[in-house]
């Protein structure tokens, strides 16, 4: 069984990010990039599944600019044997995204998809969910854990809902997001960093892949986030009583 993982370039999450000054987005130049870090927890199932002889290979893609090639090498040296780049320079949304995936699983034929949930720049939650209903496939998001029967040829997923868990059986071909608690990633070692710098990337284009890309979204303004207000120390609970009935109005 071949698996394909799509994993995102995005802004590292230990950066500081910046809004531009006219708030059409946020300030990605001179800024440490890194893979997702959902897109990375999908990957590392990926292969723990290939190491335990239910996968024959695994096949990371990833969508954007050139600079995605950076992204696509550090999942190599992870451990994936192919990597795909679909290279588009501009702002991508995931219907355009799920809709060139859904071409490249024509292509590929894989028995299993892994995204990351969402992506830690837009937090869509979207991508995953779109590819399985164009792809007419049976679907596992938030999984925190993932036991395929290939015998059966089902994938049993756990997810993380409001109250609690919720367990899904899923005949494969399937797709399945990943959350944070199902597995913790490993890092790349120097000689795979070394060996992934090697290896060809298989690269196309939207036009290739007969996908016309269009916006079916408008950013019309990215502001930051209010500043919150310094604490104040009270000195007795009364004194308590009174800011929060008459201040925060919440009793």
């Amino acid at each position: 069984m071949k698996i394909l993982v799509a994993i995102k370039r995005v802004i590292d999450y230990a950066v500081k990010i910046r809004v531009k000054p006219d708030k059409t987005g946020v300030d990605s130049s001179s800024v440490k990039m890194s893979m997702n870090p959902f897109c990375e927890i999908g990957l590392e199932e990926a292969l723990r599944i290939k190491e335990s002889g239910r996968a024959s290979e695994v096949v990371a893609v990833s969508v954007g600019p050139s600079q995605c090639v950076d992204t696509l090498r550090t999942g190599l040296a992870m451990g994936a044997d192919r990597a795909i780049h679909v290279e588009y320079p501009g702002t991508l949304y995931p219907l355009s995204v799920a809709k060139i995936l859904r071409a490249l699983v024509h292509i590929e034929k894989p028995g299993l998809l892994f995204l990351g949930k969402q992506a830690i720049d837009d937090d869509c939650n979207q991508t995953g969910q779109m590819l399985a209903g164009l792809l007419q496939w049976p679907q596992g998001t938030f999984a925190s854990k993932v036991v395929l029967d290939q015998e059966n040829k089902v994938a049993t997923v756990d997810r993380e809902v409001d109250g609690g868990l919720e367990t899904l059986c899923l005949d494969l071909p399937a797709v399945i997001t990943t959350d944070l608690r199902l597995n913790q990633p490993r890092y790349a070692t120097l000689p795979n960093i070394m060996k992934a710098k090697s290896k060809v990337i298989k690269k196309f284009t939207p036009q290739d892949l007969n996908v016309e890309i269009k916006s079916d979204l408008e950013v019309v303004q990215v502001t930051e986030p209010p500043k919150r207000k310094a604490g104040v120390i009270l000195s007795t609970v009364d004194e308590l009583l009174d800011k929060l009935k008459n201040e925060a109005r919440v009793i």
